[in-house]
């Protein structure tokens, strides 16, 4: 039946021909060419698909729909991100008054993707942030491999934003709190960067390290400021730096034996609201010239078992706190005659005074109770450096040169801020008592939102009930919100 003139004058696209079809042949398919083949000698046209149709005297195309690669992601992880993002909130009006918005928002993603994806490669982060609802949140941030590596470089080399933001971070601290000072080593074998060297350590390890410092304040439990230096410098070089640099100017700093009060003297001195609370060496001329190991009370609160001795010294506004923990000392001497090989009566006496003693020099007049429990607390930061390295994987760094070594090690600050932030949450919601850290976090990795299309919600996928649980101790599911009830089973028969 031929097509009427009418028909085939309707405008379409070129390289197309009109097919009749339909049981009264009086609708009209649009088709395509796709080539044509050689046939005894003569080249014939190939039709191939339909796109689109001739309706009411006018072309209408068929809608093409975009490939799978183009469709985006309709699955995304949601739960760790949801909750770990909970906690970077608060940082970022504090990096917008040193950053602008783009890269405020780029900063909190890459900050987000370690803290949630531990151990993630930069390479890697793209992806990751394709495929959780990081993508949701903040979209359109560009996370590629060579992005990310200029925009590490770029943050390094805007060091003066940096010690801007620890600066106002360390203005916050309180009077009366008590920062924790320590340092770790990270791994780095990079040859072209100045921080990159031997450490006394690394000696023995046989590679090379970068040193970096945290400042940890004890009462609102999470790291204030952090500096990084490199990998053969003294703990005691640095001490000065890194109160300088960051602008430490109040609170009371707690260290360890690395940081010695004296190494940053200058710095106590100009700041009358900064103090100290160090420990001294057990070879210290301090401990015979006033008798610290001939203690005068028990310290109240522990048991019974810590002695205790405080002094002044004269003509310095310093004070000495002695303690001695017999538990402690029964160990340590254990530990010694275990190590020795020939015993020698005369040493063990030597030695005998100072197992289970540590003396703590301040510029503060404490009670000994008030010293012993402020120092005991620098627990609490190298369980911060334990999450640094375990549960985050910072153990090494992966960039190299000085100006990206810097930005990235910024950044993992920012990761262990959010980290300790989750931790004192999780403490809250009583879990870590349940389950380790790191399942919770794989639990929270679990927790999907998926789509059925493009105009859909997105929707929680079925969890377990323990895992369900899990997410509303966290408040991210309501108590409310329950299983769909289990079908009933088949009816119980009548008994006779």
């Amino acid at each position: 039946m031929p097509i009427p003139r009418e028909i085939l004058d309707v405008p379409r696209p070129v390289n197309t021909v009109v097919a009749v079809y339909g049981k009264n042949k009086d609708r009209y398919a649009v088709k395509q060419r796709v080539g044509c083949k050689r046939v005894d000698g003569r080249n014939l046209p190939v039709t191939g698909p339909t796109i689109g149709h001739i309706i009411d005297g006018e072309y209408v195309p068929i809608p093409s729909a975009s490939s799978v690669a183009a469709a985006g992601f309709d699955l995304l992880d949601w739960a760790v991100i949801e909750y770990a993002a909970r906690f970077m909130e608060p940082l970022i009006p504090e990096l917008l008054q040193h950053y602008n918005r783009e890269d405020t928002e780029k900063i909190s993603c890459i900050a987000l993707l370690r803290v949630c994806y531990p151990g993630i490669k930069d390479y890697e982060l793209k992806s990751a942030y394709e495929e959780s609802f990081l993508s949701v949140r903040y979209p359109g941030i560009a996370l590629s491999k060579n992005t990310v590596c200029a925009f590490l470089g770029n943050l390094g080399k805007a060091y003066s934003r940096i010690v801007s933001f620890m600066r106002y971070r360390a203005a916050s601290v309180e009077q009366g709190h008590h920062l924790i000072v320590n340092g770790t080593l990270k791994s780095n074998e990079s040859k072209v960067n100045s921080l990159s060297n031997f450490s006394r350590e690394a000696k023995v390890k046989g590679f090379r390290d970068i040193s970096v410092i945290y400042a940890y304040d004890l009462e609102i439990q999470e790291p204030v400021c952090s500096e990084c230096f490199p990998g053969n410098m003294l703990d005691m070089t640095a001490y000065h730096r890194f109160i300088r640099d960051n602008g430490i100017q109040t609170g009371i700093i707690v260290a360890d034996k690395g940081f010695p009060e004296s190494a940053a003297g200058e710095a106590f001195e100009q700041n009358p609201n900064l103090h100290y609370l160090n420990p001294i060496k057990r070879n210290s001329k301090y401990i015979s010239t006033y008798d610290l190991h001939d203690y005068d009370r028990q310290l109240i609160g522990q048991g019974g078992l810590i002695l205790c001795k405080k002094v002044q010294v004269k003509g310095k506004q310093k004070w000495l706190y002695s303690f001695r923990d017999a538990a402690k000392a029964a160990k340590e001497e254990q530990d010694w005659l275990r190590r020795t090989k020939a015993f020698d009566e005369e040493k063990r006496k030597e030695k005998l005074p100072a197992f289970g003693t540590i003396v703590l020099e301040s510029d503060l007049d404490l009670t000994p109770e008030t010293a012993y429990k402020a120092y005991s607390g620098r627990w609490e930061i190298e369980l911060v450096m334990r999450y640094y390295k375990s549960a985050l994987d910072f153990d090494e760094t992966r960039v190299h040169d000085d100006y990206s070594v810097i930005g990235s090690e910024f950044i993992d600050f920012l990761s262990s801020v959010i980290t300790m932030r989750i931790i004192r949450d999780l403490d809250r919601a009583d879990l870590l008592t349940k389950m380790p850290y790191k399942k919770i976090m794989t639990i929270l990795r679990r927790a999907k939102k998926l789509r059925l299309s493009s105009n859909d919600n997105w929707k929680l996928v079925k969890l377990n009930p323990s895992q369900e649980e899990v997410l509303r101790a966290l408040n991210l599911l309501s108590p409310l919100d329950k299983p769909a009830p289990r079908k009933r089973g088949r009816p119980r028969k009548s008994q006779p």
